[in-house]
């Protein structure tokens, strides 16, 4: 019988395990304040922090924008780069992380205006009458089969759907954002609407009702 060795970590990587440790016990002890004294001083732990703490949610924003991953990926570290040169700017006027998502989502919006038009537009058959199960939007559009339905959108629609239904924006502020006029924003979200309903009802995901139709409405004005 061969006698094999217990496996044991060397010095190098211990010391490793050892400053992943305390790293993540950086997260848990910095305070948000702590935090973004650091940022504002330049300071690479505290922004690695700040980093850690909201890439991976800010990732999930840019990935129902982004055509792929890579250009999620993209998306997400031109964000940080302006969050981390404009950290002076915030001045606490509601949340921190409410302010990264503003830059991150308009980071998105510029990436995908340097090649795209928001005004074009694709003549859709109207979905039936249908029901979305809108008891808890928030909770509906996290699921991954769902931000795969709206990925699946032409880019016009998805990302208006995005700015409206998920993001809260009004469709004068999508105007503005997108250079498009208030009256596309709105009938890009009707398609969108309609167009999504439909690749959800052959999933199965919502179900056909014919007496109401219940729409997508933006999640800030539950």
């Amino acid at each position: 019988m061969t006698w094999h060795p217990i496996k044991t970590f060397s010095a190098k990587q211990q010391h490793i395990s050892e400053k992943c440790l305390i790293f993540r016990e950086q997260i848990v002890l910095m305070t948000e304040e702590l935090i973004l004294q650091g940022c504002r001083k330049n300071d690479a732990a505290a922004q690695q922090v700040l980093y850690q703490k909201y890439s991976p949610k800010m990732l999930s924003v840019c990935y129902r924008y982004a055509k792929s991953r890579e250009d999620a990926e993209d998306m997400l570290q031109e964000g940080f780069v302006k969050v981390f040169t404009q950290i002076n700017r915030y001045e606490h006027r509601g949340s921190l992380e409410g302010w990264i998502l503003r830059i991150i989502v308009h980071t998105c919006i510029n990436h995908l205006k340097k090649n795209k038009k928001f005004n074009d537009v694709v003549d859709l058959a109207y979905a039936g009458n249908l029901i979305i199960r809108e008891d808890n939007i928030p909770g509906i559009v996290q699921a991954k089969q769902i931000v795969e339905c709206i990925r699946s959108l032409p880019i016009g629609y998805r990302t208006v759907l995005n700015l409206y239904a998920i993001e809260g924006y009004s469709h004068k502020e999508i105007g503005a954002m997108l250079d498009i006029e208030e009256s596309t924003s709105r009938s890009q979200y009707t398609r969108a609407k309609n167009m999504l309903e439909e690749i959800l009802a052959k999933k199965g995901i919502i179900q056909p009702k014919e007496e109401k139709r219940v729409w997508l409405r933006p999640v800030n004005q539950y």
